[in-house]
Order: C-alpha cells, then structure tokens, then sequence
C-alpha cells in the first residue's frame, strides 16, 4: 500500500547541513529535487553524464545563495564497480559521509511487447535503471552509515508496482528497484542509522514522459517543482524510523 504526503510542509531549514547525492540531476525530475534540496539546505552533489546540464543546475543553486553544490559527471550506463568506488571515495574526501541519496537516473527504453525487445537495449537499460542503484548504494553504504540519520530514496513507477502490457524493461526494472529498496530497508534496520523507501511521482512534465506519451498535452501535468513535498520528507529528519515503504509524490 503506497503513501502519499500532501500536507506536509517542510520547514525552510529541513536539510540543513546535509550532504545529498542525486542522480540524473541534470533535468527534469533530478534538477528540481537538487534545486529544492538547496533551498531547504543541503550540500547537493551533482550526478549526471550532461556536465553542461549539471553546470545550469549547479549556476541556479549559486545564484539562489544556497550552499554550494558539487559536480560529479559519470555516465550510468557504462559505469564500473570501480567507478562507483571512485566516487565514494571522492565523496569521502571532500565531505566525510553521506547524509542522502536519491536515485531518480532512469532511461525509458521503448514500449514493445516483451517478446520483441531488443536484447541490447534491455542490457543499456538495465545497466542505468537497476544496477547502477544497487552498485551506488553498495559503494556509499559506509559514507551513509557515518550519517546520524541516512535516506536511501529509490524512484519507482505505477507500471513497477502493477506490470502493464508494453512497458518491458522499464517496468521490470522499476518492480526490481522497489524489491531491492525492500531488502536493504530490512537488511540496515537493526544497528544502522540508513533507511530506504520508494517514491512514485506519477505523471509530470517531463522530457521522458513525453517519450511515453507523445499525445499527450504536457500543461495537463504538474512541473518537477510542483511534486516534490514527499521527496524532501524522505530526504529530511521528519521521516527519520519511516523505512521500507512506498510513496506517492502524487
């Protein structure tokens, strides 16, 4: 049973002095999670495979007077463990730990039956929307368990909660992230500070929805910035005991 949290209301300081890791931070939903998650405090670091992307995120918080955000370009879908590692121990070195970690990177792929997908992309797709999160959360776990109180965030969708006929890979790979987010909720409840949960945000205005749904009027959807009040719980204190759990942004 999922969870939604329309009336929240974060206070302005929610997260500050947190160091938050988010992926595909570049555009869409990524970009406005960052942008918020400064608003409200945070030290954001920055990953995505666009650095010109990642600068007009990272300009946008400078100019805002936020605290200063980090860079970290890294391509996903040909990334390494030793990659991962790397990052971990820059994150390490430059910040001591890692307080927040939203994995929002995904790739669509095509909406084909399953017996027709092309093996190839099914790989590339899997590679960003499944391994990299378990890879990424693998390297960080150390850096998240210095935290006095860690958020692992995964991003679901409704068709990983519900298979529908033509979503493929996608859908699997969002149906595996909310499975994997259940058994690292479990493993790190005893004698750790880290809690995972999954967020769904439903249909918004981005570039990707429009992939899926070419026909579809895009000012019908709420803007990134318009979902985000359930992001920024399960990144700030107010949710800290909340773990193993699906949310809805929507």
């Amino acid at each position: 049973m999922s969870e939604t949290m329309k009336e929240y209301q974060p206070r302005p300081d929610l997260l500050a002095g947190r160091v938050i890791l988010i992926t595909g931070a570049g555009d869409g939903i990524g970009a406005a999670a960052a942008r918020a998650c400064a608003a409200h405090g945070a030290t954001v670091i920055l990953l995505g495979r666009t650095t010109r992307k990642l600068e007009a995120v990272y300009d946008a918080i400078e100019a805002a007077g936020h605290p200063q955000a980090a860079i970290y370009p890294m391509n996903l879908e040909g990334a390494a463990p030793k990659d991962y590692d790397d990052l971990a121990a820059t994150i390490e070195r430059e910040f001591g730990r890692l307080d927040g970690l939203l994995h929002n990177a995904s790739q669509l792929g095509t909406l084909t039956p399953l017996g027709q997908y092309d093996v190839a992309q099914w790989s590339r797709l899997m590679q960003v929307n499944l391994n990299a999160p378990f890879l990424l959360t693998r390297a960080c776990l150390e850096l998240l368990k210095r935290s006095a109180d860690a958020s692992i965030l995964f991003t679901s969708s409704s068709v990983g909660r519900q298979g529908r006929a033509y979503w493929g890979a996608y859908a699997i790979s969002k149906a595996a992230n909310e499975n994997m987010m259940q058994i690292w909720a479990d493993e790190l409840e005893a004698n750790t500070p880290v809690r995972a949960n999954s967020i769904n945000p439903g249909a918004v205005r981005t570039a990707m929805r429009a992939r899926a749904y070419p026909g579809e009027d895009p000012n019908t959807l709420p803007r990134p910035e318009q979902i985000l009040v359930t992001y920024l719980y399960l990144l700030g204190p107010d949710s800290k005991g909340v773990s193993g759990r699906q949310f809805d942004a929507q």
